[in-house]
């Protein structure tokens, strides 16, 4: 969450930026409510001061012999406790009331972020490699799936319901080995790499800043006080919360997970394959650096230029876009798609998102680090998709296809499947 004295002073800004994020925001509420927590406190200090005084006085007065004065001076002090009752539970209140609206003030966007409404406005940066050109009529990903009996629908379907699947044979080794290929990246790349949980308490998620805005979107365990993470980006920055790290050099964590999202409101879209599905695997890179708007810049470039090298190497053409407010999260200061190309689809589809969060989830988790003074500072974080299956497998089966049905592998996945240079039919 944002600095209240930050927010007080800058008012128009977060207006804005609420605006430019299409959120309902009740920043008139938490400003009345924290002039009552301001008030309140203001009182409650002042009541305390009374009460210590007297108590004091009551000492005093009974040193002297004084009864009846300390009698009198008691009974000041008990209406002073009662009165206190009722401003600490009003402080309380205040402060819990302050707590909740805070959550859902956004975080500012940066500078350069283009302002629009939602994915239409997103600003093209740069593309690499071109679209593929076919001397045939191009098979989509299920229909390739299909031939190689690779990717089986039907009976996902049966077994978990719409927008489940099964990978087999030669498609769960490909799911496998572009996993790997992202993991061997990092590592190489100076990420630690870690399995983490994916079954979280709820104030990860907060903390986070995925709720409260994001319920609808997560799994909730009935009864257990759980919920299913759709990314590891959650599980790996809560590790560090409440704790002072050591920031001489960036954080560098990768998550290997498997992630879970309820899709809400895309009835209709995106229902046919593996685009859209409700259980995924993803590699995830999340990074920890100085509170430092250069350096926190620096590391973006480095996550997002991560995820393109990977791409680089499954010999895929993409484009990378600068994202839009209206089409930002709430927690984003600044954020970068890579929209691979799909055949099927004509078009890019996004397959990688990369944030720089500044410190917004950092406050919320308590992460902070000792800067050259001593000074304890909140830390910034980032994020990038190091690679996301199945929605790879689309790019990865169409761009790759040939007439005659086999699929091209390339040549960096081919160590992680048994040294196959293509898919072909039995």
């Amino acid at each position: 969450m944002l600095d209240m004295n930050w927010i007080r002073e800058n008012e128009e800004i977060v207006r804005k930026t609420a605006e430019w994020k299409r959120i309902e925001l009740p920043l008139d509420k938490l400003l009345e409510w924290d002039d009552r927590r301001r008030q309140a406190r203001r009182d409650t200090e002042a009541r305390r001061a009374e009460r210590n005084a007297l108590t004091k006085e009551v000492e005093r007065l009974l040193r002297q012999g004084d009864a009846e004065g300390g009698e009198q001076a008691k009974e000041q002090v008990r209406a002073i406790n009662s009165q206190l009752a009722t401003l600490e539970a009003e402080l309380l209140e205040a402060e819990r009331r302050c707590s909740e609206l805070l959550l859902l003030v956004p975080n500012p966007i940066s500078a350069d972020t283009p302002i629009g409404p939602d994915d239409s406005a997103n600003v093209e940066l740069r593309r690499h490699g071109a679209p593929p050109v076919f001397g045939f009529t191009p098979r989509d990903h299920v229909e390739l799936g299909e031939l190689h009996d690779i990717i089986d629908i039907p009976r996902g379907v049966k077994a978990g319901g719409p927008r489940s699947y099964v990978l087999k044979g030669a498609g769960l080794l490909l799911h496998l080995a572009v996993q790997r290929l992202a993991l061997d990246v990092l590592m190489q790349r100076g990420f630690t790499v870690m399995d983490v949980p994916v079954i979280v308490r709820p104030e990860a998620l907060e903390r986070t800043g995925f709720f409260p805005g994001g319920m609808d979107q997560t799994y909730e365990l009935t009864g257990e006080n759980r919920w299913l993470a759709g990314t590891s980006e959650v599980s790996l920055v809560s590790l560090y919360s409440d704790e002072t790290l050591e920031l001489e050099t960036p954080l560098r964590l990768a998550g290997m997970s498997a992630c879970f999202r309820r899709e809400v409101g895309s009835a209709g879209r995106d229902v046919r394959g593996l685009y859209r599905v409700h259980q995924f695997s993803k590699i995830e890179q999340v990074v920890m650096c100085r509170n430092n708007p250069a350096e926190s810049e620096q590391m973006l470039q480095e996550i997002l230029g991560n995820a393109e090298h990977i791409l680089q190497l499954l010999e895929l053409p993409y484009r990378v876009v600068s994202v839009c407010s209206g089409d930002m999260a709430m927690k984003t200061h600044k954020q970068y798609d890579i929209e691979t190309w799909m055949p099927s689809r004509g078009a890019f589809g996004e397959t990688h998102s990369a944030s720089n969060l500044l410190d917004f989830q950092a406050r919320r988790s308590g992460i902070r680090y000792r800067d050259e003074d001593g000074r304890l500072q909140y830390c910034h974080t980032l994020n990038n998709t190091a690679v996301a299956t199945p929605r790879i497998l689309i790019p990865l089966l169409e761009n790759h296809q040939q007439e005659d049905g086999s699929v091209y592998i390339p040549q960096a996945l081919r160590p992680y499947m048994g040294g196959a240079d293509k898919l072909v039919l039995e």
